[in-house]
Formats: structure tokens, C-alpha cells, sequence
């Protein structure tokens, strides 16, 4: 399984969305999350149908943060027009793990 790291820190095991059916799917039908989800190719996500509020990064091509922010259930988010992916994991996360704008996060495994 893939870590996202920060400056060599692991910040949570990492599930990747990279296809199509994968992307869609996301996080939809879950109860929760334990670690983060990488959806590739995307620069909106949506809460429409989740059972629960999620924390979201966008990050440019080279996993730098550009924006967080935290989507209560049923929402959508404006396109992030410079994002190349987003990190998705449980509301409450990204504040554990300090992740700000800025960061530069890797993908590990």
C-alpha cells in the first residue's frame, strides 16, 4: 500500500483513485476512512451522497498544496483551475497532521 509523506514524515496510508471508475466512485458509500484517498485528474470533488465530512487538498502537478479546505456532507466545491489532484480523508485530519498550503507531499509504495 502507498504512504503520502511530507518531508520524509508519513502522514497516512494512501489509497489511489487513478481510473475512471475509481475516481467516481471516491469515497461514496463508505462509513469512514483510516489514512487518505489520492484522486488523480481532478480539480473538483463533491460530498453529494457521503455519509460523512471530509477534509480536501488540491495540489498542482508536483503534489505541492495549493488550497485545503473541509467539505460537510452534500456539498460541492468550485474547481480548483490549477489543481492536478485532489487528497481526500476524514474532517479533522489535515488539522492532525499540520498539512497546509505549501506543503510539498510524495506518494511512497
Amino acid at each position: 500500500m502507498p504512504w503520502l509523506l511530507r518531508d520524509g514524515e508519513v502522514l497516512a496510508a494512501l489509497e489511489v483513485a487513478d481510473s475512471f471508475k475509481g475516481r467516481l466512485r471516491g469515497l461514496l458509500g463508505r462509513d469512514g476512512l483510516d489514512g487518505a484517498l489520492l484522486i488523480e485528474s481532478t480539480k473538483a470533488v463533491h460530498t453529494v451522497g457521503m455519509r460523512f465530512p471530509i477534509d480536501v487538498a488540491f495540489c498542482d502537478a508536483d503534489m505541492v498544496v495549493l488550497t485545503t479546505l473541509c467539505l460537510r456532507r452534500h456539498r460541492l466545491c468550485l474547481p480548483r483551475l490549477k489543481a492536478h489532484c485532489a487528497i481526500e480523508a476524514e474532517a479533522g485530519a489535515f488539522e492532525r497532521w499540520r498539512l497546509r498550503p505549501g506543503d510539498t507531499l510524495e506518494v511512497k509504495g
